[in-house]
């Protein structure tokens, strides 16, 4: 018997929070719905859910619900299609002495001591700061069943994580952390680079790559890969 999974989704039961001060844009509220945390979600459900601009935040798969503003717009990318720039080729060139390892735990005392110094030295500005091991083993060190970690390892140093959602048809860019020092490499940059490369050979369609913000310079980085498509009036296009 085949599965509904569209019948799965409807039945889905959403909350949603109080209005609170906008993380990206200054002087705006935002309002997010978040998934039933008490409802088991396999990965074809997850999937289905990023087709419609869900994302997971550890244990949370959320949308942004903010009944003024529709600054939030879901991207991914479509892999098959990805032709690498000559910067991002020069990037996969500089970090080629580096050790990627992919892996289903971690060591979280250890990347956690990583991702507090990324923290406090890149986003002291940011509603995580200020790092704690709870929030760290809450957002990132308690994996789902489809998370994979991407260690980046210079001289058995480790200098980098990328956590990603491996997706029925798909790979879900969940964050990246690395150590500041090393800021030169592109660390971030390169993360992307290689979850594409990895869902390429996996034979997956999209990776997807999160909420871009145009008014954010945080997130102008996202339309540097191309082609990109946004999903805007609860349709996929390619960015123009």
């Amino acid at each position: 018997m085949s599965r509904d999974i569209a019948a799965d989704i409807q039945r889905i039961k959403l909350f949603q929070t109080e209005p609170h001060p906008c993380s990206y844009l200054p002087g705006r509220e935002s309002t997010t719905a978040f998934v039933d945390p008490d409802l088991a979600v396999d990965p074809e459900v997850y999937e289905r859910l990023s087709m419609v601009g869900f994302r997971r935040s550890g244990p949370y798969l959320y949308t942004p619900m903010c009944s003024a503003c529709k600054a939030c717009v879901p991207v991914r990318l479509p892999v098959a299609a990805f032709k690498p720039t000559r910067a991002q080729k020069r990037c996969l060139k500089r970090n080629m002495d580096l050790k990627v390892v992919r892996c289903k735990s971690i060591d979280s005392d250890q990347h956690y001591l990583l991702y507090a110094k990324y923290i406090n030295e890149r986003h002291a500005d940011g509603d995580m700061y200020p790092p704690s091991k709870t929030q760290f083993d809450q957002f990132l060190g308690d994996p789902w069943e489809c998370t994979q970690y991407l260690e980046f390892y210079l001289d058995h140093q480790l200098i980098g994580c990328a956590v990603v959602d491996v997706l029925p048809d798909s790979l879900s860019a969940i964050y990246t952390y690395f150590d500041p020092a090393h800021d030169q490499r592109g660390l971030g940059n390169l993360a992307v680079l290689l979850q594409i490369k990895i869902a390429a050979e996996m034979g997956k369609r999209y990776v997807y790559l999160g909420y871009w913000i145009e008014d954010c310079q945080k997130m102008s980085y996202k339309k540097q890969y191309q082609p990109i498509e946004l999903f805007e009036e609860n349709s996929w296009d390619l960015s123009k």
